[in-house]
């Protein structure tokens, strides 16, 4: 070989040497979990160690594993000005819980010695919710804001969708939201009089949340509200040319939650029941009922997302006119009914408690006659009911119906009824809310058991995580403790809980819970 040869091999491969000396110098971390879990709720403990080699004797000050939730969003903004056209990205942290203690499994020297590995334990509980802190911007109202401080779910994050048995969840890739434990090695260094810490390695590990979300009231769907059509009403004739048949009225409630427990039992089919009530006002007392054909039920799914907080609850209305918010929706198709059969009910209208009016706001109940048309005149009309089963398909990932500062997930059933009238088909649609909420898993519920149960105040062996979280203090201090004590806006930083630094407990929380010193 030549010498221009040997010169250009060498060229070539000393900077990758140089590269891969460089980067072995820096520590390894791992990451282990104590327990395999596919999924994590509410309550539910992530909890094992981190395990850190360094290949060469390394200083080191500081090692800090966390627990953290983030949301990330972007929205594409093509106008006609080149100027106001791009991308633009959001990021909000909600969630980061740190591990104490950590010091005492420190080498005592500061020195990570060259091929021994060293195990940092770390466990982190599952908030039940965030804390006010972390959602301090205008809200429209109280709802809004308590929505927010519910802890969201997983939801779009591409590391954990490309696993073998993952599922799609719907999400576009404008949203995400992720959680994960972070580990990290660093020296502190003094630069102009200020610490600063600088990372000599990092390792991080996804998990997926699913927290457990009660079902909440049924929406008000009145008003400006376009998302949803819960009523309709169709004129009917009994031939091209001739006279009228009657209108026909198909009204639906919203119905109970669809309960998630997928992580408990793989093989439950999430389902639910939707109801469809008909009412015909014939134009005359010989007119029949139309005959019924056959009733389909779609879920659509939403996604919205957006660049700035948002101060009130989304919807496809007020995205449209919002340059700094978009939506993302998909349907998948449910089942598909045949109602040829369905039998109708003739009802005397001399009988005023059929006739129940209701606010136009309020939305229908279950098995309730609808309001009459504009139409009726007080003669004989005729009810029907129609019931709709409405099951989850499994080759896909649901997460609970939630609200956040940047990211919002709802869910729509669409209910088409086919109808035939002297020989013409046609249809009615409604587009009706419905909800999925999430149960927690089993431990969750024996804590509480356990929790309910003490009365001696001694400790329990599987404490409620809960009391972590919230104010403990139901009285005033004695008068030997106030000279001592630090509380509100005077107590500094540091004397917040591990974790929580950035966000000093607020009398926002306190005045909920009618607490007069909020001590943690």
């Amino acid at each position: 070989m030549s010498r221009s040869s040997v010169s250009s091999v060498e060229g070539i491969s000393m900077p990758s040497k140089l590269r891969h000396l460089v980067q072995a110098q820096k520590p390894d971390i791992k990451i282990n979990l104590a327990r395999s879990q596919k999924t994590y709720t509410t309550l539910d403990k992530i909890e094992g160690t981190v395990c850190v080699t360094a290949p060469v004797d390394t200083r080191f000050d500081v090692v800090d594993i966390e627990f953290v939730g983030t949301s990330r969003t972007y929205v594409e903004r093509l106008t006609t000005a080149a100027a106001v056209s791009g991308r633009s990205e959001a990021f909000h942290q909600f969630l980061k819980l740190t591990q104490p203690g950590l010091q005492q499994h420190y080498p005592e020297d500061g020195i990570l010695k060259a091929g021994q590995a060293y195990d940092l334990p770390f466990v982190f509980v599952v908030p039940q919710q965030l804390l006010p802190r972390v959602c301090k911007h205008g809200v429209h109202n109280d709802a809004v804001r308590d929505a927010h401080l519910q802890l969201p779910p997983s939801l779009g994050d591409k590391d954990l969708a490309n696993q073998p048995d993952a599922l799609d969840d719907f999400a576009p890739d404008m949203a995400s939201v992720r959680y994960g434990v972070f580990a990290k090695v660093s020296r502190v260094k003094m630069h102009d009089d200020e610490a600063i810490k600088v990372s000599l390695a990092s390792k991080a590990r996804k998990l997926r949340v699913m927290p457990a979300t009660d079902e909440a009231p049924p929406l008000d769907v009145g008003g400006e509200e376009h998302d949803y059509v819960m009523r309709k009403e169709k004129a009917l004739r009994k031939g091209m040319l001739k006279g009228k048949l009657g209108t026909l009225i198909a009204e639906a409630a919203q119905p109970q939650s669809l309960r998630l427990r997928s992580y408990t039992n793989p093989d439950f089919r999430t389902t639910t029941m939707a109801t469809v009530m008909l009412r015909f006002d014939p134009a005359d007392e010989n007119s029949p009922p139309p005959r019924l054909g056959s009733l389909s039920s779609k879920l659509k799914v939403c996604t919205f997302f957006a660049i700035t907080a948002r101060h009130n609850f989304p919807s496809k209305h007020a995205s449209l006119l919002d340059l700094t918010q978009g939506m993302h929706s998909e349907e998948i198709k449910l089942s598909s009914r045949c109602m040829a059969n369905v039998e109708w009910a003739k009802c005397d209208p001399t009988k005023p408690a059929t006739i129940e009016r209701r606010d136009s706001a309020c939305s229908l109940t279950a098995g309730e006659t609808p309001d009459p048309s504009a139409a009726y005149q007080g003669k004989v009309y005729y009810t029907a009911r129609l019931l709709v089963p409405v099951t989850l398909p499994t080759h896909k990932s649901f997460v609970p119906t939630f609200h956040a500062c940047l990211v919002t997930r709802v869910y729509q059933i669409k209910l088409e009824l086919g109808v035939h009238s002297a020989g013409i088909g046609s249809s009615m649609d409604l587009k009706v809310p419905i909800q999925i909420s999430a149960e927690g898993s089993s431990d969750d519920r024996s804590l509480r058991r356990d929790s309910g149960a003490q009365e001696d105040g001694a400790e329990a062996d599987a404490e409620d995580a809960s009391d972590f979280f919230q104010p403990r203090t139901l009285r005033a201090p004695s008068e030997g403790f106030v000279g001592r004590s630090r509380i509100g806006s005077q107590a500094p930083i540091n004397d917040a809980p591990p974790g929580y630094s950035a966000f000093v407990p607020s009398t926002h929380m306190a005045n909920r819970r009618h607490l007069s010193v909020p001590v943690y």
